[in-house]
């Protein structure tokens, strides 16, 4: 089977999508960027190769066996990923702490640490079981970080293993963790998530038909903010405009105007009946509004990105912000809480001023016509689209404001395209 496949190495997130010959979704992938971006690229191919088998056991099992039975195996085979990374954070720390921690701390580390990578296994196994589990981060990093500071808040001992040692031994080794070449590839799990589903006939079945199905990978085409790390020929490489425009047209095939708010950068672009880029206008000067901005804002306030929309959305009254620079973000939002003003309430000013600033390069770069798409990861937060909304309304009357759950894959699904393009001319 020819497989297309776009990457978008961005500044924060990597994304992978795989098309097939007829311009369908196979597969999709996504991992946190690293300072190693050729090894994001990889992780997030991968991880797009993985879900393109699990959708072709789809095909193979939902008549057999329905789909209640496949969700259980998709549940299963990431227990197990995570589960294997588990494992290697937990070597990788206990490696670590039996060279930097003093002699009379090594065996109370080493014993805090056992029970607290316990608590951390049975906890991941009972969020995978939970057929309503809380939110949390899509990253490893992001929803086992969140896990371990707890944990070591509550078991640390302010007289000897307190919570500072045990976080500097997570923060040497985490980045250690996601750089390791982790067998992650859907032969390497899938056994083990058959057994924990009692391992059907009809759905063993299915598998071997996916691992046995070639996956041709017939052309390849980058794009993102680290583009040129990508190990492409540059008629393989297509700017980030490019590729949201023809992805958020893909999607939504009467977009005219889209708004992609990335890590990184913010861009207003207008396209026409096909896809193709007619105006655009930039961010130009730093990161003031964008995905990073946030991700401080989220550390400032010691909360996961991903709990800031829901939080903004229980605001009362919008405190007004005057400044969305990183830079001076820390300093202003102190000041804010010290003066007595609620969290919910500064966030949800802050989500106003970041779209605040997007109505202006949107103005720049002719308007918003109707139909209007929002891309990037920013698109996944219920406030920044509540603001969004808001403003356009106020600005523009009434528009159709597109958001599709896949966002965030915008910009790798034009790039998937342009491969399909570039092949089948």
């Amino acid at each position: 089977m020819k497989c297309f496949v776009g990457i978008d190495l961005g500044s924060t997130t990597t994304k992978a999508i795989i098309l097939d010959e007829d311009q369908n979704l196979l597969g999709r992938g996504i991992t946190n960027s690293r300072s190693n971006y050729d090894l994001a690229a990889t992780v997030a191919r991968e991880e797009a190769l993985i879900t393109a088998r699990f959708g072709l056991l789809r095909q193979e099992v939902e008549k057999a066996a329905g789909a209640d039975v496949l969700a259980q195996l998709l549940k299963a085979f990431r227990l197990s990923q995570t589960l294997a990374q588990m494992e290697c954070l937990r070597t990788l720390i206990l490696e670590e702490a039996a060279t930097s921690v003093a002699d009379r701390l090594k065996s109370a580390t080493r014993e805090t640490l056992e029970v607290l990578f316990k608590a951390l296994v049975v906890e991941e196994e009972a969020w995978y079981v939970d057929p309503d589990p809380p939110a949390r981060s899509d990253f490893f990093r992001d929803a086992a970080g969140s896990a371990y500071m707890r944990l070591a808040e509550e078991m640390g001992d302010p007289g000897g293993v307190n919570f500072d040692l045990l976080v500097s031994l997570y923060d040497k080794c985490i980045i250690r963790v996601e750089n390791e070449p982790l067998e992650l590839g859907f032969q390497d799990h899938i056994g083990s998530a058959l057994e924990k589903i009692g391992n059907p006939p009809t759905v063993r079945t299915g598998v071997d038909a996916a691992i046995s199905a070639d996956l041709e990978e017939t052309c390849t085409v980058g794009t993102g903010y680290g583009r040129a790390r990508l190990p492409f020929p540059k008629e393989q490489i297509r700017s980030e405009i490019l590729c949201h425009g023809l992805g958020a047209h893909r999607l939504f095939p009467e977009t005219r105007t889209v708004l992609d708010i990335g890590g990184q950068d913010t861009k207003a672009i207008q396209v026409d009946d096909k896809g193709i880029v007619t105006g655009f206008q930039m961010n130009d000067r730093c990161a003031a509004g964008c995905g990073r901005y946030l991700g401080y804002i989220a550390d400032e306030m010691n909360i996961g990105l991903h709990e800031l929309g829901p939080l903004a959305e229980k605001a009362t009254r919008s405190v007004k912000i005057n400044s969305t620079c990183t830079v001076f973000a820390g300093a202003e939002l102190r000041e804010r809480l010290s003066l007595g003003e609620r969290r919910e309430d500064i966030l949800d000013g802050l989500h106003r001023a970041i779209m605040l600033r997007s109505m202006s390069l949107l103005a720049r770069s002719g308007g918003v016509n109707d139909q209007f798409t929002f891309t990037g990861g920013v698109a996944r937060n219920s406030a920044a689209r509540k603001a969004l909304r808001r403003l356009i309304e106020e600005h523009y009357g009434p528009r159709t404001l597109n958001i599709s759950a896949d966002s965030i894959y915008t910009g790798a699904l034009g790039a998937a395209l342009f491969a399909h393009g570039e092949t089948m001319q």
